[in-house]
């Protein structure tokens, strides 16, 4: 399928169409392609962000270029879900960029940000999880506690050790599992 036929499918296809047609793309090293399957991050429909999300983790080609410049998109959506990507295809090479969003705006591109350092397991990004440590937004805290549990830095959680559960049962979970691990 080339990019007319994909943007075509996205532009007037089923949703069955659509995900038909992102299953065809796993292997895309087209430029135009990949950044059309980007822009689906920006769909209403869960499902279908998914099956992008999918889609180019499963890409067996070296789309990195593609996804780090995508870190700078003006959608939130794309920031966030790129970062993500880029962890789970475990790209070390965008650490500094995704470093860089965890003093995003959005709330939602901070917390994917400090997760997806978490799951890298980049040491070199103590200091931005410490930071989102404090992040008056719970679901950033939530996703800094945990990535500090992931490096497992001891200066880290030892920082752990001082932060309250604000009442929010996930937290008290993830402080228990810090805890031990100290």
């Amino acid at each position: 399928m080339d990019s007319e036929q994909f943007k075509k499918v996205l532009q007037s296809g089923s949703k069955e169409d659509k995900i038909i047609a992102l299953e065809s793309l796993s292997n895309s090293t087209n430029g135009e392609i990949l950044q059309s399957i980007i822009s689906i991050f920006d769909d209403e429909d869960i499902e279908l962000r998914g099956e992008a999300f999918s889609t180019l983790l499963l890409n067996d080609n070296d789309i990195s270029e593609v996804l780090l410049a995508n870190l700078k998109s003006k959608s939130k959506n794309i920031r966030g879900y790129c970062a993500l990507v880029l962890a789970n295809r475990n790209d070390r090479v965008a650490v500094s960029e995704i470093i860089q969003l965890t003093e995003d705006s959005s709330a939602m591109v901070r917390s994917c940000a400090v997760g997806a350092l978490g799951f890298l397991r980049a040491v070199e990004a103590t200091s931005a999880i410490q930071k989102c440590l404090d992040d008056p937004n719970l679901e950033v805290k939530k996703s800094a506690i945990k990535s500090a549990i992931d490096i497992g830095d001891k200066s880290l959680l030892m920082r752990l050790e001082n932060l309250t559960h604000d009442g929010d049962p996930e937290i008290s979970s993830l402080l228990v599992i810090a805890r031990n691990n100290l």
